[in-house]
């Protein structure tokens, strides 16, 4: 529950505590507070059970964790009954992303480069020479950079 607290954020909370409450009253505000959420894991605890009742018997394998989504796709990838990990092995992220970055800084990757010798090889009028524009964009100044046009 509480994983992300460290050391120092603990003495800081109990020196806090103990200013504002004051040692005299802190043991009893400390019961009061588990208790509290004693009776508020009871509460979630019984609302769980009437919603898995409800529910029926063809959601007895039914977890509450299940519906965060990077728990259930989680499972979903762990089970691998729907082939998932062939599909996720076929695509090759970095390449494409190393393809995309190339692309937005004006380089030629490996295989947009065969692509491209492809496509002049087959002789279509209409094609436009980027790279000429690019250069001369280059030679030119830039254009600014506009935050409120992205």
């Amino acid at each position: 529950m509480f994983n992300d607290i460290g050391a120092l954020e603990v003495v800081t909370l109990v020196v806090l505590a103990v200013l504002v409450f004051g040692p005299e009253k802190l043991p009893k505000v400390i019961q009061d507070v588990t208790r509290t959420i004693r009776k508020i894991r009871e509460f979630s605890d019984s609302a769980k059970q009437d919603i898995r009742n409800e529910l029926g018997p063809e959601f007895k394998d039914f977890e509450f964790e299940d519906l965060n989504p990077k728990t259930f796709i989680r499972k979903q990838l762990d089970n691998d009954e729907l082939g998932l990990k062939e599909i996720r092995n076929g695509f090759d992220l970095k390449k494409e992303m190393a393809e995309l970055t190339d692309a937005v800084h004006g380089r030629e990757s490996e295989s947009s480069s065969a692509a491209a010798s492809d496509t002049s090889s087959s002789g279509s009028g209409g094609s436009v020479d980027m790279t000429k524009k690019r250069e001369k964009l280059e030679l030119e100044e830039r254009p600014p950079y506009d935050l409120d046009a992205t």
